[in-house]
């Protein structure tokens, strides 16, 4: 008889114990690869916001120059002399922007230019009010430019959000478009009343297509916020912005109402230049509550692109630590199983000692067979003397 030997135990592959480890660095992968494109991604938007929020700063500035500028038309083509101090007072604190941000938006240039010409204009004679006209119209021209690219250079035209491209679109595009063509539609209204006779047919073509140029910005400013105030999330937004959009649209309709031609082919010069005033002294209102809006819905995506940044780090961090854990528990095992494949086993051998061997029986210990019946004891020993009485 034998014992069977222990089974020998196997050994685990190389490639067993390294896929485990093999399927942890594949998920650290994607995981790896998510993380660095959420983080990409975050960074970009917040990038272009903080580049939008340099352009509303810049566009802020502009909103003086703009206005001081119209004001010094107007008094130009009336034949009065043109305060320089306001004007003045605006192109430096625009200046002060544009050497602090300008570099960044790529304006600095185009500034330059711009300022150039304002400076002439402040040396200009106020004797010749169509001369005025013309080279404060060339200056409004590169005015209006600048604000298209603030617009382009700081990403505003491509904000992606709908409350906040309404507001821009509005404040960097539809008004100042609005203001300067009001103004020269009312500078054209006294002109046109000073012109001879046989010049009012060109005249008439003239303040028909400054009506258009001039309202149809104004209502584009008008659709515009509504359309933020209906797709915006935030409750401040309509309550700020309707109230002076309300004032606005009314001196609208009102520069829309005495613009109109007479039957005659004229209009009431006083009439027109009033809502000409009353229109820019409300796009003044409008315009710094449509910024700061817009400069508040950028600073509220910042906030909340840097929320999902920092939950972006604490969610890789909790997979990288997850992984990292069952790689380190992996580890432990296949230490353990190698060192008990090391160490010396006891083995049970096949054949056993030959002390351990099965032996028969001495001789001596053999008894003889007894027959059926008989009694084991001696027969000396059945029954003693006493044993009855036990």
């Amino acid at each position: 008889m034998t014992v069977p030997a222990p089974r020998a135990r196997r050994r685990t592959s190389m490639l067993g114990r390294s896929l485990p480890l093999l399927l942890i660095v594949a998920l650290l992968a994607p995981v790896g690869m998510l993380f660095t494109s959420t983080w990409r991604h975050t960074d970009d938007d917040r990038s272009l916001a903080d580049r939008e929020r340099l352009g509303v700063e810049y566009l802020r500035a502009l909103a003086p120059v703009t206005e001081t500028l119209v004001e010094a038309q107007t008094t130009a083509v009336a034949g009065r002399p043109v305060p320089g101090e306001p004007l003045t007072r605006a192109v430096e604190q625009a200046a002060a922007v544009d050497a602090r941000i300008g570099g960044e938006l790529r304006t600095q240039e185009r500034w330059a230019g711009l300022r150039a010409k304002l400076e002439a204009l402040r040396d200009r004679s106020p004797a010749d009010p169509e001369a005025a006209f013309t080279a404060y119209g060339e200056v409004t021209d590169l005015l209006l430019a600048l604000h298209h690219k603030v617009r382009e250079s700081s990403g505003l035209g491509r904000d992606p959000g709908a409350d906040s491209f309404f507001l821009q679109d509005s404040a960097g595009q539809e008004l100042p478009e609005a203001v300067v063509a009001a103004g020269r539609l009312a500078d054209l209204g006294v002109l046109a009343s000073r012109r001879p006779a046989a010049e009012r047919p060109r005249s008439l073509m003239e303040l028909a297509g400054l009506r258009v140029a001039a309202l149809s910005p104004a209502t584009d400013v008008v659709d515009n916020l509504r359309s933020a105030v209906d797709n915006s999330e935030s409750t401040d937004l309509g309550a700020n912005v309707l109230t002076p959009l309300d004032a606005y649209q009314r001196s609208v309709e009102a520069l829309a109402l005495y613009s109109t031609p007479s039957a005659s082919g004229t209009v009431d010069q006083g009439q027109l230049a009033a809502t000409a005033l009353n229109s820019r002294n409300a796009a003044r209102q409008l315009q710094p509550v449509i910024l700061g809006e817009l400069d508040t819905l950028l600073t509220e995506r910042i906030d909340g692109l840097a929320r999902d940044r920092w939950l972006a780090v604490g969610a890789a961090t909790v997979a990288a630590l997850v992984l990292i854990w069952l790689a380190g528990l992996l580890i432990a095992a296949d230490r353990r199983t190698r060192r008990r494949a090391a160490t010396p086993e006891a083995t049970t051998s096949a054949t056993p000692p030959p002390g351990d061997r099965w032996q028969p029986p001495a001789a001596t210990d053999i008894r003889p067979l007894q027959p059926v019946g008989a009694a084991h004891e001696p027969v000396a020993e059945q029954w003693g003397p006493f044993d009855a009485a036990r």
